[in-house]
């Protein structure tokens, strides 16, 4: 519109004036001469406009309104003829037709003009400029008029100037585009306004025209006259025509309908048009070509349409029915079917080859519009009785690529025969010569190509993809048939097909998802309602998909297998793939498997031998798909396409077979096959057989093997020699084998039904990889497991993969996907097994470690589910299978230990299943397992499952494949019972709570609950169950874990015991404790006592160990001492229980049957326990009495011992616990009521039988006699039975009786009787010159010991056991002297005895007879004056058993003995003495005496003589021990004479005058004679002689004849003294003499000094008139010694002197004078 601007603004106004004058000034002037008229109406043309200028403001509309007259000069000018003035006018004419000041009557005469010129052949160009001019600046110009301007552009067409024809030929197309734009314009402008168009009447012939607007009219004029030109009839409105080519019409047509489709659309006259003039016209046009046959006769080429098919005029019609059908198919469907139908026809083989490239190429057009194409589908092949049109389109492109493999290549000449190669370039038409060339050496041809056996077709690129660029549908300017280059026509077809399928498949997935989408909005925005089905789109799809599949699958299956060029095959693959998708979406099975298969076959080697493609390929290659009456085979691949072989290798197969190929294609195939799965998986559904056969066969050939998780990765190069890649393919292959997972992680995309799809493939396909694992050959399966084939191991590394990565919804899958993998687990094949069992453990461990939701913990059914397949492997007997699975174990308990939650009784189930043929390592493995849970997890399981954990360790302990692991098992029981006892109370209330729910159930169903043990609480009942299975082990076969077993089981209940209820107890002594111990008891009496050589290995035995029975003997100790214990530490529990006695009086069977067993170390044991269970103290309250056991002080040191000896643990008395839970239950474990306690006596009574039978029976001689074999019990045995008696009689003292008391002095006699073997004696023995006790003797004395100190405390009828005991005690000190007897046995002394040979050997009883009288000593002096001890003439009893060793005295064996009895005897008397003088009335000590004196004499005058060996130190020692007895006589006896018999002091006072004599022995030699004389005790003697000799009380006669008696025998021995001394000193001259005889002469001078003081105090008449003469006599003797040299004896001598004085006297005189 810029030129409206300008041509309206002053300026170009102003000079559109100037412009016009100075055009009229021109004509004017050239007309001046010839033409005046002209001239004339130019100038007054100039006025004219001056005026106009002048008076108009708007100039232009003036000027338009004056036009026809401003135009007249000009229009003269025109009429005149001459070139010059004519130009000169039509250029003014032209100006003003610019600035659009032409009225329609000037433009009429304009037009009218032109006519003229344009009959003249005047200025041809110029008129068809100014026409063009004129229409296009306005619109002023219609009907007549227009039709004339338009005719007169058709007649300039057809001038013989060929410029002229070519400018016409435009100016007609752009003159009757003008005509339409007018139109267009038109019913823009009146748009807004509607306007009832009159309804259509029928389908008159001749359409009223009248409603048309005046625009709209010439268009339609126009057009009807155009068909009526090209059929070649008279126009109505275009009058004056005078030729017209049918090709010029055409193209006209062709142009209008293409760019004015909408004119068409909109009005009715027009669409009337078009079905009843154009399309007859051109149905009836192509008649010549669909009754041609290529090869009929044919006339000479002519321009007119005879019967042969024309070029340009074929050509042009094809473009009119594309146009047809793409803008007006809706308006025509009849006449678009029959279009179709000849389209397809041209494609025919028999029609000339430019037809058939030009209707390939309309077809091609076709295939662009996949809207068009679903019409089609829509309109034709729904609808009953009418042409499958889309079907026959495709079918009929499917055979024309075929019929260009098969049919000769005749077509490749013009109509006329004559070769025409000037189009085809040189290298197309040089091509390979033939197919020889084609593979040679299997080189890839540069050029892109297809061949087929032989026939090797070259591939152009003919348009870009997905638009159909023609090229002999647009030679309009050729008349002859163009010569079609080879390939051409297989070129645009191929396009044709590939934008077929894309088309199609895009256009119906964008709907599809479109739909997808609104539905699930829809179903967002109101999920009740159903959302409206549109079943019509659906049936379209369906219908169109079903149409073509059929042909496009085998076009592109030829194609596939023809191709040469990657490019190609990939965009085929793509279209199959496509294909095949779409089929899939819409649930088509046999198209979308028909299209699968073919891609699996193209990506296998040829011939390929897969059952599952070949089955499925017969059933469609069977079907023979008619089109247009041929029959198209599906074509089958050919094997000898000249391919790049990119790979060797070994087909799956059951028979080993040759090798096979893999070419490029076929690995390029692979990869759209795994695109396939990988992007549509969701659509493959039964398909995925097909898809996942080939790949595990492909990937068999590639030698791809499987890796952690189940990802492929390509096999060692030592696979197998069979197998050869190429560096191409093993570039390929990480991404191959990447794909591979990408393909199954994208599983996790599928939905469920899918994903079922894949899973069941992947079984399936499992299934035949076993089927071949086993051989065909069914035999060789029994008869040789190791089958040697390598497995198919592609299908399970998948399942495995896919299970992985759809770990969110796994429930919907596990069951089939773990059936499955349960199976293969069970294959005999290792290689395959294995891999099972590797997929189905790593399954397991995701699926409990990926995080669910809800999570497991929340969703028990999920986790059981999972665990299952654990459990179900416990089946499989490979002990492969069975390793991998406890791994698993140990893995899932390391990182899911602690969520298990439910599933603990199948993780148990799973430990525990072990059995003993499974050898070791797997033992092993399953015992890690459960390490672990004992350590970390009890806390984490539900408690119901701790039974579960006690059973699964005794199974370990009882396997017998490795002792280590048994004895460890054992110690996890001992932590369990340990973790048990920390968590009793929360076990407790868990247990409970479950107990009720069962019980519930179980009373639901009417059974009773079935749980071991069950009356007991469910925490008691755990115990027991731990308890029981102890036991169990307690008996087991094997030494070491009985062993362990029984300190542990000992060990938990002492520790852990308090936690039970008393009931509990019942079961735990009955069933548990006492069921052992006859096991054992059993066990061990009937036990082998065959040595065994050694342990198993160079482990050597023990010699104490080495039969069954010395090994069984150690378990009696064990389970004897541990029961007992028990015993001994829970019994005032164990009292409430109410059959305690018969508990009480079982165990002590038991004990008898150990203790009098003949295996030392059993029946040392059963007294230790029997020690054990007397340190039961009966509680006391302390109220009652006083506290006897302090009184009684029972050596500490035995109750220590008995502590330390039980096997275990040390107890720990933590009964808090034990209280909270009696608390809990209501029961008081406190001490038992009062008065409880007198119900334990008859326990103690019962003990003290068995005590009594047991010591009876072991210390009964053997009747034998000298039988070597003879069983002499132990030294440590007796010594432990008389240990346990001070432990036994606190407990029965009370009743203790003298005949009791009999009986235990039987056994300690005959305990201490028993001799010990030889070989033994040296650890039993002191060496002989020792004084020790053997711990025996200690033993017995301790006996005696606690009774004496129970009488002591006791009442005064216990005291008469005294004497009794008394008695005991100096039997044993008579073994001094004389050792007992055991039996008839013959015993050597110790030092004779040899230590290698069986003899007995008796003890040194010296000590123990020594200690004995050291007792008896201690005991008489407390209880000298008891009267039993009286009555009973205990005294004179000692002094009897004394006497022997004091008579004895050097020949006592034991130079000890003597001195003791010595001691001892001094000892007694002192106390003893005292008392008998008090009783000396009552005469019971009057037999003691004489018993007395023998004893003095016997000892004093010894006959025995002492040893030569014995040194003077000792004999004076020795002399001190007389002096000592002297100087009791003195002190004790003496003095009380008249409380003593008469005899026995005569007795006395001789032995002391026979001692004050030199007593001397004759046996030593004249050097020692005055030192050996006893000079100490004779002097002794004579002291008490002389001390008796003055009593100054005689009381009696007897008294005083002792005092004379003794004097005299005084002085005598002092005057002998004296006259020794001085004979000695005399002689000795200055030697000094003897001190022994100076220390005699200083004793006798004090002596004599003392006689003469006490004669002075005695009253004179007691003095004797001999005495004072022996006393004077005595005088001249001292003054003799005078001369001595010793100062002492001289001071001595001094106080000696001093007394005579007294007797210094004047000689008697008679008184005189009173003087005297």
């Amino acid at each position: 519109m810029s030129v409206k601007m300008s041509t309206s603004s002053p300026e170009a106004v102003k000079k559109l004036v100037e412009n016009m004058q100075a055009d009229l000034r021109s004509l004017s002037m050239e007309c001046k001469k010839k033409f005046p008229p002209v001239k004339e109406a130019a100038e007054s043309g100039i006025v004219k406009i001056k005026t106009i200028a002048a008076r108009n403001t708007d100039i232009l509309a003036a000027l338009k309104e004056n036009s026809s007259e401003v135009v007249q000069p000009f229009l003269m000018g025109c009429g005149t003829k001459e070139p010059k003035i004519t130009q000169l006018c039509l250029a003014a004419i032209q100006r003003l037709m610019s600035h659009e000041v032409v009225s329609e009557a000037a433009a009429g005469n304009i037009i009218n003009m032109l006519w003229q010129l344009m009959e003249n052949g005047l200025e041809e160009l110029k008129l068809l400029q100014t026409v063009l001019v004129l229409l296009t600046t306005n619109t002023i110009v219609h009907d007549e008029v227009l039709s004339k301007a338009i005719v007169l552009c058709f007649r300039l067409h057809f001038t013989k100037d060929n410029i002229t024809n070519n400018t016409a030929a435009a100016t007609v197309r752009q003159v009757v585009t003008v005509v339409f734009e007018r139109m267009v314009a038109e019913d823009e402008k009146f748009k807004g306004l509607t306007e009832e168009p009159p309804a259509v009447q029928g389908n008159s012939n001749r359409r009223s025209v009248s409603t048309l607007r005046p625009s709209a009219k010439d268009a339609y004029m126009l057009f009807q006259d155009l068909c009526q030109l090209v059929n070649a009839d008279a126009p109505y409105w275009l009058v004056g025509m005078t030729e017209m080519t049918r090709t010029f019409g055409l193209e006209l047509l062709e142009s209008v309908l293409n760019d004015f489709p909408e004119v068409f659309l909109q009005h009715q006259e027009f669409s009337f048009l078009l079905k009843e003039r154009v399309c007859p016209l051109v149905i009836k046009l192509f008649s010549p070509n669909i009754k041609f046959r290529q090869g009929s006769c044919s006339s000479a080429s002519s321009p007119a349409p005879v019967e042969k098919p024309y070029f340009p005029i074929c050509m042009r019609l094809l473009r009119v029915v594309s146009v047809l059908i793409k803008h007006f198919y809706s308006l025509l469907v009849t006449e678009c079917e029959i279009f179709l139908s000849l389209l397809v026809k041209f494609l025919d083989g028999e029609k000339p080859q430019w037809l058939r490239a030009v209707a390939v190429e309309s077809v091609h057009r076709l295939c662009v519009q996949p809207h068009l194409l679903r019409s089609f589908c829509q309109s034709y092949d729904m609808k009953q009785h009418s042409t499958k049109v889309f079907r026959d389109i495709v079918n009929a492109l499917g055979s024309f690529i075929q019929s260009l493999f098969i049919l000769p290549n005749t077509g490749n000449t013009s109509s006329t025969g004559t070769p025409a190669g000037g189009s085809v370039s040189g290298s197309q038409a040089s091509g390979p010569g033939g197919p020889g060339a084609a593979g040679t050496g299997g080189a890839l041809t540069t050029q892109a190509a297809f061949e087929y056996r032989g026939t090797w077709i070259p591939l152009m690129s003919v348009s870009v993809q997905g638009s159909a660029k023609a090229t002999y549908l647009e030679m309009l300017d050729k008349v002859e048939p163009p010569s079609i280059p080879e390939g051409y026509a297989m070129s645009v077809a191929f396009s044709a097909l590939l934008d077929l399928v894309r088309g199609i498949t895009l256009m119906i997935e964008r709907e599809l998802t479109k739909q997808e989408q609104e539905a699930a909005m829809r179903e967002e925005a109101e999920p009740v309602l159903s959302p409206p089905q549109e079943p019509l789109a659906h049936e379209v799809w369906e219908e169109m998909v079903n149409a073509c599949w059929c042909g496009l699958l085998a076009a592109l299956s030829l194609l596939l297998d023809a191709s040469t060029d990657e490019t190609a095959t990939e965009n085929i693959l793509k279209a199959e793939l496509a294909m095949a998708s779409l089929c899939g979406r819409l649930g088509l099975v046999t198209p979308r498997d028909a299209f699968i298969t073919a891609i699996c076959k193209a990506s296998l080697p040829p011939h390929y031998a897969l059952t599952i493609l070949n089955s499925n390929a017969a059933n469609l290659s069977n079907k023979v798909y008619s089109i247009q009456g041929q029959s198209v085979q599906m074509v089958s691949p050919s094997s000898e396409s000249h391919q790049q072989v990119v790979a060797v290798g070994q087909p799956l197969t059951a028979q080993p077979q040759g090798t096979v190929v893999l070419t490029a294609k076929n690995i390029q195939c692979m990869r759209t096959l795994l695109n396939l799965a990988h992007c549509h998986g969701a659509y493959l559904g039964t398909s995925w057989q097909l898809v996942l056969a080939t790949l595990q066969h492909l990937v068999w050939i590639l030698g791809l093997k499987p890796s952690v998780g189940g990802v492929l990765k390509p096999g060692r190069a030592v696979e197998g020699p069979s197998t050869v890649l190429t560096t191409a393919v093993m570039t390929d292959l990480p991404v191959i084998s990447n794909i591979l997972s990408r393909l199954f992680e994208s599983s996790q995309y599928l939905d469920d039904v899918s994903l079922h799809h894949l899973i069941n493939a992947l079984c399936s396909l499992s299934m035949e990889a076993m089927e071949m694992a086993y051989g065909n050959n069914k035999v060789r399966r029994f008869l040789d497991l190791q089958i040697s084939a390598e497995p198919s191991l592609f299908a399970v590394a998948k399942l495995l993969e896919t299970g992985l990565v759809n770990m969110d919804r796994i429930e919907i899958l596990w069951r089939p996907l773990t059936a499955h993998l349960l199976e293969v687990c069970q294959h005999p094949n290792t290689r395959m097994r294995e891999w099972g069992a590797e997929a189905i453990t790593s399954l397991i461990k995701a699926g409990l470690s990926y995080k669910h939701e809800p999570p497991l913990s929340q969703n028990q059914r999920l986790q059981l589910l999972l665990l299952n397949p654990l459990k179900e492997l416990s089946n499989v007997l490979h002990a492969d299978i069975r390793q991998k699975q406890l791994e698993c174990v140990l893995q899932i308990l390391q990182n899911q230990g602690d969520s298990l939650g439910p599933g603990w009784p199948l993780v148990l189930g799973v430990i525990g299943a072990i059995r003993n043929d499974q050898g070791e390592s797997l033992i092993r493995t399953a015992f890690q397992c459960l390490q672990l849970v004992v350590t970390d997890f009890l806390p984490t399981m539900p408690c119901m499952c701790l039974q579960i954990v006690v059973d699964v360790a005794g199974s370990f302990g009882l396997q017998n494949q490795e002792l280590n692991i048994s004895l460890t098992s054992i110690g996890l029981l001992w932590n369990i019972s340990d973790y048990f006892f920390q968590r009793g109370e929360a076990i407790t209330e868990e247990l409970e709570k479950e107990e009720a729910v069962l019980l519930k159930q179980a009373q639901d169903k009417g059974e009773p609950l079935n749980r071991p043990f069950h009356p007991a609480p469910p925490f008691d009942c755990l115990w027991l169950c731990l308890y029981a299975k102890l036991g169990e082990l307690c008996v087991d076969p094997r030494p070491a874990v009985r062993k362990s077993a029984g300190q542990t089981m000992f060990s938990t209940i002492a520790a852990h015991g308090t936690l039970l209820q008393p009931s509990t107890w019942n079961i735990v002594v009955w069933k548990v404790l006492f069921h052992l111990l006859d096991c054992v008891r059993k066990s061990s009496t009937t036990a082998d006592k065959e040595k065994i050589e050694s342990g198993g290995g160079n482990i050597l035995i023990h010699h104490s160990r080495d039969t069954a029975e010395k090994q069984w003997a150690e378990t009696w100790v064990l389970t004897l001492a541990g029961v007992a214990r028990i015993f001994n530490t829970r019994r005032y529990l164990l009292q409430q229980l109410g059959d305690f006695f018969k508990a009480w009086e079982v165990l002590l069977d038991h004990i008898q049957s150990a203790a009098l067993s003949k295996n030392n170390e059993v029946s040392l044991a059963a007294l230790k326990s029997f020690q054990e269970i007397l340190q039961l103290v009966t509680p006391v309250k302390d109220t009652d009495k006083p506290d006897a056991l302090a009184a009684m002080d029972v050596p500490h040191v035995l109750m220590e011992s008995l502590q330390g000896s039980g096997p275990g643990r040390p107890l720990v008395r933590s009964d808090s616990l034990a209280e909270r839970l009696a608390q809990r239950y209501g029961v008081q474990p406190s001490l038992p009521p009062p008065g409880e306690e007198l119900d334990d006596s008859a326990l103690w009574w019962s003990a003290w039988n068995t005590w009594y039978r047991v010591g009876t029976e072991c210390t009964r001689p053997p009747s034998g006699g000298t039988d070597k074999l003879a069983f002499v019990p132990s030294q440590p045995f007796l010594t432990a039975l008389i240990q346990i008696f001070p432990a036994l009689y606190q407990h029965i003292a009370g009743g203790f009786s003298m005949e009791d008391l009999k009986k235990l002095g039987v056994i300690l006699y005959g305990a201490v009787s028993v001799p010990i073997s030889s070989d033994s004696s040296p650890f039993i023995l002191p060496s002989y010159t020792e004084a020790v006790l053997t711990s025996l003797q200690e033993a017995v004395l301790t006996a005696l010991d606690v009774l004496q100190k129970a009488i002591c405390v006791g009442s005064e009828n216990l005291q008469v056991m005294y004497p009794a005991i008394f008695e005991q005690l100096l039997l044993f000190v008579e073994f001094s002297c004389k050792p007992p007897q055991y039996g008839k046995m013959e015993t050597k002394h110790v030092a004779n005895a040899k230590y290698n040979q069986a003899e007995w050997v008796a003890l040194n009883y010296v000590p123990f007879a020594e200690r004995s009288l050291e007792v008896v000593v201690d005991l008489y002096h407390k209880t000298a004056c008891h009267k039993a001890v009286i009555t009973e003439k205990v005294l004179q009893n000692i002094i009897k058993t004394l006497r022997i060793p004091l008579g004895l005295k050097y020949a006592c064996p034991a130079e000890s003995t003597w001195k003791l009895a010595v001691s001892s005897l001094l000892k007694v008397l002192s106390i003893g003495l005292p008392v008998a003088r008090q009783q000396a009335s009552s005469g019971k000590f009057d037999t003691m005496w004489p018993e007395l004196a023998n004893a003095f004499e016997d000892f004093l005058f010894t006959k025995s003589t002492p040893p030569d060996n014995l040194s003077i130190q000792e004999f004076q020692k020795n002399e001190a021990v007389d002096v000592e007895v002297v100087q009791l006589i003195s002190t004790e006896i003496l003095p009380f004479a008249n409380f003593i018999p008469k005899e026995f002091v005569g007795r006395i006072m001789s032995m002391l005058n026979k001692g004050s004599i030199h007593s001397q022995s004759s046996s030593f030699t004249e050097a020692e004679m005055d030192i050996r004389m006893r000079e100490e005790f004779s002097k002794v003697c004579f002291e008490t002689l002389l001390q008796f000799s003055f009593s100054n009380k005689v009381s009696t006669p007897q008294e005083g004849y002792i005092s004379r008696m003794a004097l005299s025998v005084l002085l005598q021995r002092a005057q002998d003294v004296l006259r020794q001394y001085v004979e000695d000193e005399r002689l000795s001259g200055r030697c000094p003499l003897p001190r022994q005889q100076v220390t005699e002469i200083i004793f006798v001078l004090k002596a004599i000094s003392t006689l003469m003081d006490s004669l002075k105090k005695t009253q004179p008449e007691n003095v004797d008139g001999n005495v004072w003469a022996q006393v004077i006599a005595l005088y001249p003797t001292l003054v003799e010694c005078i001369t001595c040299s010793s100062p002492e004896v001289s001071s001595a001598l001094k106080d000696a002197l001093g007394p005579f004085k007294d007797f210094m006297q004047p000689p008697v005189s008679k008184v005189q004078n009173g003087e005297s």
